[in-house]
C-alpha cells in the first residue's frame, strides 16, 4: 500500500500571499525593518519560530512577534487562502483507494487544522504532524519519521510531496521518495539543488505514483 506524506502550505493550500502579508504586518506592528518577499519565501517550510527569531531581540520579544503573526494569519486565513486547483479531488481519490495519508507541516496544529477545514480534508488526514508535535522541524527528518510511525509505514513505501527544499531535504534524510510540486511559490531551479526524486507538474500525476 502506497503512503503519501503531504506538506500543507504551497502544496495543498495556496496561502503564500497570506503568509507574506502576515510577515509584513508583524514587521510593521513591531516597527522592524522591512524585508523582501524573497527573504520570507526562502524560509517557507521551516517552523515560524525559526523564521521570526531573525528579527527578535529576546525570547519575550519573539513570543510577541509570534502572537502578532498568528492573530493576523488566523483572522485573514479563510478570506486569503484557497486550495490549488485539482489537489483536493486527488487527495480524496487517494483516500478512497485506501492509501495511507499524513499531513507533515511546519505549522502549529491550530493553523494546520484550520487549513484542512478550509480544504474540506479533515477526514482524509487523521494523521497530522505539526510544529508542536516535534522537537525539530523540517528540514530535520523527525516530522517524517513521526508520520511514518503513526501510519505504521516503512520509508521504502512512502513519498513526501512538497513545494520547498526543506520538504525535499526532510524526506531525503528520512529515506523516503520525494516529489517536488510545480505549483508552489518556488521556481524549479530553486528546488533542483535539493535533489527531489521526481517532479510533479499537476496534482493528477500523484495518482500514478
Amino acid at each position: 500500500m502506497r503512503t503519501y506524506l503531504f506538506d500543507l502550505d504551497g502544496t495543498l493550500l495556496d496561502s503564500i500571499d497570506l503568509i507574506l502579508e502576515s510577515f509584513h504586518h508583524t514587521a510593521r506592528v513591531h516597527r522592524r525593518p522591512e524585508r523582501s518577499n524573497a527573504h520570507w519565501l526562502a524560509g517557507i517550510g521551516t517552523p515560524l519560530r525559526v523564521q521570526l527569531s531573525q528579527m527578535a531581540g529576546s525570547d519575550e520579544d519573539l513570543e510577541a512577534l509570534l502572537d502578532t503573526y498568528r492573530d493576523y494569519n488566523l483572522e485573514h486565513h479563510d478570506a486569503m487562502a484557497k486550495p490549488y486547483p485539482g489537489i483536493v479531488e486527488v487527495v480524496k481519490t487517494l483516500h478512497r483507494r485506501q492509501a495511507k495519508l499524513a499531513l507533515v507541516t511546519s505549522k502549529l496544529s491550530r493553523g494546520a487544522n484550520r487549513g484542512l477545514r478550509l480544504l474540506g480534508l479533515e477526514e482524509e488526514f487523521p494523521v497530522r504532524v505539526c510544529a508542536d508535535d516535534v522537537v525539530q522541524g523540517k528540514p530535520h527528518p523527525e516530522p517524517v519519521f513521526k508520520a511514518l510511525a503513526a501510519l505504521g509505514a516503512q520509508p521504502s513505501e512512502a513519498v513526501f510531496i512538497g513545494d520547498s527544499d526543506h520538504d525535499i531535504e526532510a524526506g531525503r534524510r528520512a529515506g523516503v521518495e520525494t516529489a517536488a510540486v510545480s505549483w508552489g511559490p518556488f521556481a524549479r531551479e530553486a528546488l533542483e539543488a535539493a535533489g527531489p526524486s521526481r517532479w510533479i507538474e499537476s496534482p493528477e500525476e500523484l495518482l500514478a505514483l
